[in-house]
């Protein structure tokens, strides 16, 4: 029996279910994967363009003619207010064109699994399965459309999934005049990926009271509090000597980086048995040689201090090994990548009870969490631009298991829709 479709959670997100699902097939087709390491150009990759200059397009024919691509590979454009003046305040909605470094990304084949039957989803390629069992998100998701890749890449849902629901919000709110809004600006961003999205980011030409990231995931999450994260990078210098003449000599650089990996806590500290507000170092790229090898750390936590001792113990941990190996010299290099969005949040209460407020609009039960992670939103709050973080309906991201829900896309699409009737019917 072919199980029945899933409801939208209303008649405006049913209207927008097509726009968004044909958005993401085509945008995750482009592939925008940033690339790790010393970034000498914005973007890091010249496929974020790509994407970039389609989405410019694609905005100018929706009558957002200051749609624009500027040297850093940002993309802006507003779309004007219809209510009076009294009533207009500047408001942004943000989304990143990239695509995660730790898998595959080229090449993505979308799939659309119409109406969601609840059992394993076997994907074409890699071997790859989408079991529920393991997956309590998708095992909710009966009657769903759920879109996937072939599953040998990413889908590309973090963050097209956030870029398809403000391109539909907008594409409706520009066919309807007669619906309240503020001015709305609009900015995709590159390179979120790799903790670069917000440097370039030119808030002053933004010109917004207050924006909001679409790069969320679970429907009706908003998120006000994020990781502050560091990256660490380990570079050894070994002593190279042919192998045939080594006897006493060769100090391998590579050899030494396994042994400072394998010094990191492995049931602690890690990914895998952390959770909630506790932090972690996670070793992220290991790149080596016998002459010279890099390891290079992600270190998180909700707390600043917490993280300072992270990232202590971690440069303790590599400075003792390499001591281990005389010749072998060791450099470390620490830098901060974003904050927690929290404290430069909560003087500006109004913009989380507005997007709490929009998600109830739209039926939904509004769930305020925490990111174990980042958005844009960390460093533009930090640099004086209040952003919190919706929703998308994209899960098991930067992995080839990434999936996203039609019907949850569709909602946060109608919650920017709400979002901007909250704006400019504020009194």
């Amino acid at each position: 029996m072919t199980q029945a479709a899933a409801p939208f959670t209303s008649q405006l997100a049913a209207s927008l279910a097509a726009g968004v699902e044909e958005r993401l097939v085509r945008y995750a087709k482009v592939d925008t994967q940033s690339a790790r390491g010393p970034r000498e150009r914005s973007p890091s990759t010249p496929g974020q363009l790509d994407l970039s200059r389609l989405l410019v397009t694609e905005l100018h024919a929706l009558g957002l003619d200051d749609a624009a691509l500027d040297g850093n590979g940002y993309v802006m454009a507003t779309l004007p207010a219809t209510v009076d003046a009294a009533r207009d305040v500047v408001i942004g909605l943000v989304a990143h064109v990239d695509v995660s470094p730790d898998a595959p990304a080229e090449g993505v084949e979308p799939i659309v699994h119409r109406a969601y039957d609840g059992g394993i989803l076997v994907l074409p390629r890699g071997g790859t399965v989408l079991d529920p069992a393991t997956m309590p998100e998708l095992a909710q998701k009966i009657g769903h459309d759920i879109v996937t890749s072939s599953g040998d890449t990413l889908l590309g849902a973090d963050d097209k999934a956030g870029v398809a629901e403000i391109m539909t919000a907008i594409a409706h709110l520009a066919a309807h005049p007669e619906l309240p809004r503020p001015t709305l600006r609009i900015c995709f961003t590159p390179d979120e990926e790799i903790g670069e999205g917000a440097t370039l980011f030119d808030i002053d030409a933004f010109g917004a009271r207050c924006a909001y990231t679409l790069d969320g995931s679970e429907i009706g999450e908003l998120q006000d509090e994020t990781f502050t994260a560091a990256a660490v990078t380990f570079t050894i210098t070994g002593v190279d000597v042919h192998p045939g003449f080594a006897t006493g000599k060769l100090v391998n650089a590579a050899t030494v980086a396994s042994h400072l990996i394998a010094a990191l806590p492995v049931d602690r500290l890690t990914p895998t048995t952390t959770s909630g507000k506790e932090g972690f170092i996670h070793v992220v790229e290991v790149r080596g040689e016998a002459g010279t090898a890099t390891v290079e750390l992600i270190v998180r936590d909700f707390d600043d201090d917490l993280l300072a001792q992270h990232v202590a113990f971690a440069t303790d941990t590599a400075e003792q090994v390499v001591a281990r190996f005389p010749g072998a010299t060791l450099e470390t290099h620490a830098r901060a990548q974003y904050p927690n969005m929290k404290a430069h949040l909560d003087p500006f209460p109004e913009v989380v009870d507005k997007a709490l407020a929009a998600i109830a609009d739209e039926g939904l039960e509004p769930v305020r969490t925490s990111i174990r992670g980042g958005t844009d939103g960390s460093v533009l709050s930090a640099r004086g631009l209040p952003t919190p973080n919706l929703f998308t309906g994209g899960h098991e991201y930067h992995s080839v298991r990434e999936w996203a829900s039609v019907q949850d896309m569709a909602a946060a699409s109608a919650v920017v829709i709400h979002l901007a009737a909250q704006w400019a019917t504020a009194d």
